[in-house]
């Protein structure tokens, strides 16, 4: 199960009314970086036939079927600090992570 918190859907929710379309967000992790996985997050228009698809805060989340392992469990948060904002991942499964926070072993 991956879920939002109130802050990361309100995020998601004002960013695709700005665009003027999409159901929701495609939540996913890629090869790279130094630890050797990354996360990808995207807006999507139209699910795949294959997406998990999960709803948190009346925001839809879509993983595909080979992220779902590295990231079940995962709580999407939308932080401001100064300057910076940006998503942070509280996932249970992570085991080591770079020093930057972009990559992630599991």
């Amino acid at each position: 199960m991956i879920t939002l918190t109130e802050k990361a859907a309100q995020h998601v929710r004002n960013f695709l009314t700005k665009r003027g379309k999409g159901i929701g967000l495609r939540f996913a992790v890629r090869t790279s970086g130094c630890s050797g996985m990354a996360y990808k997050l995207e807006f999507v228009d139209e699910a795949n036939p294959e997406d998990l698809v999960f709803e948190s805060h009346g925001v839809k989340v879509l993983v595909d079927p080979k992220s779902m392992p590295y990231i079940d469990g995962t709580e999407l948060d939308f932080a401001r600090e100064g300057l910076n904002e940006g998503f942070r991942f509280n996932n249970p499964n992570i085991k080591d992570q770079c020093g930057c926070g972009e990559s992630f072993t599991v």
